[in-house]
């Protein structure tokens, strides 16, 4: 038997090789393939081709069907990636945006050479290093105030507000963008961190705003704010459960078709502390490194989820050099929760016949227990605890905002009130009902690209009904009910003032008080919050969860 079992393991051993020979060879023959492709293509198309749009072009093609995270960067690209996932660059600190012929500052960070410049938001950028900036592109303008730290750029600068002119030096920095937006106080003893993305140096960011609170006597309680956090760097996500976990803690498990791409993750360092009542809240923004956290903290019974479903993002991605300074991200692995579940939400490794892709349906959804013994599920985001109905931003009120009307109108409050919004208090400051109104005026004369939802559908039945030669009178009913669903600019702008109120409030406010003062004003008004702050004083509630309240298995899908 012994003889038997060796010579079938020879023989398994053996079809291995051959069919790892067969993957080998047909990876060669198709490279081969591609590379006399882009040859014959080059040499013989009627038309001159640029050999990086062709190599663009067929990495786009292989990369298509596998999952929107893998994909090709050229050199060109690797720079703007690496900002995005470490938040740092070289450069004078600020957003751009632009309006009409010029580029204007959109959002100088705090304490940063644009700042301490004294730029404000909506100012014009009229010269770069003696060049005309007129006429330049966002990406143009972006290329040449980013560069090597300690080197200098001259700008002529007009301001909004009065429209004199400032010939100004800024020296680059190393710009680093904090990934914790805002820290806080709820009330007198419920502390609380909005973490906006994983990017390096977060966790150290989060530990120190976390030991400010603690030295003051008063933290009883902790709301974690991961709402809208599309994730980034993994080792931050583990840095940051290492300061609410007991060291050695597993905290999360990697699974790829490698070893080298495999890996279990421990918490390595002493916690700041394992006792302290912690709210994290989520929801359908909520991704990547925000959902491991998230999801770790909840399989170990350490946090009560509140808000929405996460959106389910379970893939690893690595970066691999391809050569000459061009990378290929590509997705090398899924990770697991300390409780086994993998929550990722859309299946693409099978694909329907048309190329679509659906989420992991319900029958294949599995269940997976807490450390306490709570059920919990994989296949779909992380659920929260304590599930909260979304809260809608208006699509009248999105459009404008996004045709920078909302914006128009914090530039010339901006300049009709400049001397009194330097003291402003975020936490109290609103446009009062004369202010409304004139943004109403303003409005009238101005045309925006809405259309309600409820009016496209009647325009499509009306459509539909002149296509079946309907008579007139059916025709005049249904134009009808289009203009009353339609409604005109000023009804619109009074049906939604208070949301309108808010979006003018919070431009203003960024003008003045930077991000840090947006969030304390939206913390005014936030009800996910409050039911944080309500449920860390109910500890007897928040127990309860802890210990017994098992997840929903499913839920619709908001936001």
């Amino acid at each position: 038997m012994r003889r038997v079992g060796a010579v079938m393991g020879a023989v398994a051993v053996a079809v291995v090789l051959m069919a790892s020979a067969r993957n080998d060879f047909a990876l060669g023959r198709n490279i081969e393939v591609l590379i006399n492709m882009m040859r014959e293509l080059h040499v013989l198309y009627v038309d001159e081709t640029d050999p990086a749009e062709l190599m663009k072009n067929a990495a786009e093609g292989m990369t298509s069907t596998l999952d929107p995270y893998t994909a090709y960067m050229p050199e060109k690209e690797v720079a703007e990636f690496e900002m995005m996932t470490t938040g740092k660059y070289g450069g004078v600190g600020s957003l751009i945006r632009q309006k009409g012929d010029y580029v204007r500052f959109a959002e100088p960070y705090k304490g940063r050479p644009a700042d301490r410049a004294g730029i404000k938001i909506g100012d014009r950028i009229l010269e770069i290093d003696g060049v005309s900036a007129k006429g330049m592109t966002v990406d143009q303008v972006s290329n040449r105030l980013k560069g090597d730290p300690e080197t200098e750029v001259r700008l002529k600068v007009a301001r909004l507000v009065d429209d004199s002119v400032m010939n100004l030096t800024l020296r680059r920095e190393r710009i680093s963008i904090s990934g914790v937006q805002y820290a806080g106080w709820l009330n007198d003893s419920i502390g609380y961190i909005a973490h906006a993305d994983f990017s390096e140096g977060c966790a150290a960011d989060l530990r120190r705003e976390l030991m400010k609170m603690r030295e003051t006597g008063r933290l009883r309680g902790l709301v974690l704010d991961y709402r809208g956090n599309g994730g980034g760097i993994v080792q931050e996500a583990v840095e940051i459960l290492s300061m609410f976990l007991p060291k050695g803690t597993k905290v999360l498990e990697m699974k790829g078709r490698t070893e080298e791409m495999s890996h279990v993750y421990r918490t390595d360092k002493e916690p700041i502390d394992v006792q302290l009542p912690i709210v994290v809240l989520t929801n359908s923004g909520s991704a990547s490194a925000a959902e491991i956290v998230a999801g770790a903290l909840q399989d170990m019974d350490r946090a009560v989820l509140m808000g929405r479903r996460t959106f389910g993002k379970g893939l690893v991605q690595s970066t691999r050099s391809v050569g000459y300074g061009d990378y290929l991200k590509v997705t090398t692995a899924k990770y697991y929760m300390p409780s086994g579940r993998c929550i990722q939400a859309i299946d693409y490794a099978h694909r329907n016949d048309d190329g679509s892709v659906d989420y992991v349906p319900d029958s294949l959804i599995r269940e997976f227990a807490t450390r306490g013994g709570r059920k919990v599920y994989d296949g779909g985001g992380v659920m929260p605890d304590v599930v909260r109905e979304a809260e809608y931003a208006t699509r009248f009120v999105l459009t404008l905002y996004a045709e920078g009307h909302i914006e128009d109108y914090a530039d010339d409050y901006a300049k009709a009130h400049d001397a009194q919004l330097q003291t402003m208090d975020p936490a109290t400051f609103s446009i009062s009902d004369a202010d409304f109104e004139q943004f109403v005026e303003m409005m009238r004369d101005r045309k925006t690209s809405y259309r309600s939802q409820s009016s496209q559908y009647a325009d499509v039945v009306r459509r539909a009904a002149e296509q079946e030669r309907h008579d007139s009178t059916v025709l005049a009913d249904i134009r009808r009910l289009e203009r009353a669903l339609e409604g005109d600019m000023e009804s619109n702008l009074r049906r939604h003032r208070a949301e309108l109120m808010d979006a003018i409030n919070t431009q203003i406010i960024l003008r003045y008080c930077y991000s840090e003062g947006v969030s304390i004003y939206n913390l005014q008004d936030d009800r996910d919050a409050a039911a944080a702050v309500e449920l860390l004083g109910n500890m007897a509630e928040y127990q309860r969860i802890l210990r017994e309240q098992d997840t929903a298995r499913q839920h619709k899908r908001d936001e």
